[in-house]
């Protein structure tokens, strides 16, 4: 009987607790969810022109929705509301990992006007960030900062980054390669953490980037997965204008990780000399005159790299495979008249004068940069990274300009049709410019044949 009593009486009490524990459980749910549905990692691309931005985020479960509201004043205006795709990208590590990358874009946009703007879904939104469209037209000069060869640890120019993207200084950032060393370290754990990290800058302005080496584990997944840049080729190469200039962004890895396919490297090279002959048409000459490459690995560098980069060895972008010598890109650009080219992957910033085939070309000895008889090169890998920097070679090269390893970045800006201005910010010297040089051109186009 007593037994029979127990019984009945934990029976009762259950039944009183169970909602209660429901209730617990719904709301542990409700919680996971969440946060699971919460975005992240928000940044900014341009697309096929500039009036058109693309929004970029992650969530680590899928709401099955990928929307941005936006408008000029988001808690005044009635929002306008975007919709667009999201895809499951799985990690290559052990775990698996999985998130949705979300890709909405924002197009016909108004040039030159501040738009502010939310990104998630019905599930979970981001706070309101802000970004500005480009002016139309090609007859304004715009500004931005430059580097490669950026990590998580050690990122030593974020913060300086980040107040000169809160004062409005750039109307774009490009990141020359190389990502948070590595996105897919810690089973990507590592790239999430890095593309938090870069939001403060990345979710206020277009962030244009290319691959680098330390992006290749699982045939560049990460990078493939996590940036939208305009095109069709998994961000592997494109191009855009940008005021007065054409921007040209490639992968200098084709040429080193073959075992993915021989096929990229032929359909890159192809693709670069049909974008470079259409923007050095003479009617494209006139609307955009410069035409500046970026891809991470030089062509020339300043240090004893035991590979591809001294005056003994090749390198394979400059020259093109080795024995072969097909699909070398330095005659390819110096054919079609591209004005500077600028590299990452050293870890510190050099400033070499116009070369082509190892000879420097200088407009004049008082004016190197003006009217140059080559391309100009800059490699401007030191923003900051857990390998830290590299040292020079005791006996420098003579078309070694300038050379610093300082961490820092480098800006430009493109005034008019006929005068860039460069400068290198050393984060090291609180700031303070350490290289700062125009190049002026009075006219654009394919060099003089050089014996």
């Amino acid at each position: 009987m007593q037994q029979l009593q127990f019984a009945l009486l934990t029976s009762l009490l259950l039944l009183l607790l169970l909602p209660g524990i429901r209730s617990t459980a719904t709301a542990q749910e409700q919680e996971v969810n969440i946060v699971h549905y919460q975005p992240e990692q928000v940044h900014l691309a341009f697309g096929d022109n500039l009036r058109d931005i693309v929004v970029t985020w992650s969530t680590r479960g899928s709401p099955n929705a990928s929307v941005v509201q936006f408008a000029r004043n988001y808690l005044n205006d009635d929002p306008t509301e975007a919709k667009g795709t999201w895809k499951r990208f799985v990690d290559g590590g052990k775990k698996a990992r999985t998130q949705y990358i979300h890709n909405v874009e924002l197009k016909d946009l108004e040039p030159d006007t501040q738009y502010e703007y939310t990104c998630g879904s019905p599930l979970g939104w981001s706070a309101v960030y802000n970004f500005k469209t480009p002016p139309a037209g090609e007859n304004w000069s715009p500004s931005l900062a430059i580097f490669g060869d950026m990590g998580n640890e050690n990122a030593q120019s974020m913060g300086r980054l980040q107040q000169d993207t809160e004062r409005g200084m750039y109307d774009a950032i490009i990141h020359v390669g190389d990502f948070a060393y590595d996105m897919d370290t810690s089973n990507a754990a590592v790239g999430d953490a890095f593309m938090r990290q870069i939001e403060s800058v990345a979710a206020y302005v277009p962030y244009m980037v290319c691959p680098g080496n330390h992006e290749e584990k699982y045939n560049f997944s990460n990078y493939r997965a996590r940036f939208n840049m305009p095109g069709e080729t998994d961000s592997l190469w494109y191009s855009f204008n940008l005021g007065p200039v054409h921007f040209v962004s490639y992968s200098s890895e084709v040429y080193y990780f073959l075992s993915y396919g021989f096929k990229l490297l032929t359909k890159q090279f192809e693709w670069l000399e049909r974008d470079l002959a259409e923007a050095n048409l003479p009617e494209n000459r006139a609307k955009r005159p410069w035409i500046i490459t970026y891809g991470h690995r030089p062509m020339y560098c300043s240090d004893d790299k035991e590979y591809d980069c001294n005056s003994q060895l090749e390198t394979y972008i400059r020259q093109g495979l080795p024995m072969l010598k097909w699909f070398g890109l330095e005659d390819l650009f110096y054919k079609h008249g591209v004005d500077v080219e600028i590299f990452a992957h050293e870890h510190f910033y050099t400033r070499l004068w116009p070369i082509y085939n190892y000879k420097v070309y200088n407009g004049s000895a008082e004016a190197p940069y003006t009217n140059p008889k080559a391309p100009i090169q800059i490699i401007t890998g030191s923003a900051g990274c857990k390998e830290e920097r590299e040292p020079f070679s005791n006996d420098l090269p003579a078309w070694n300009a300038y050379h610093s390893n300082d961490y820092g970045y480098t800006r430009l800006k493109a005034h008019n049709g006929t005068h860039l201005h460069f400068e290198q910010v050393s984060d090291d010297q609180d700031g303070a410019i350490v290289d700062s040089f125009w190049v002026i051109k009075d006219k654009h186009g394919a060099y003089p044949t050089h014996q």
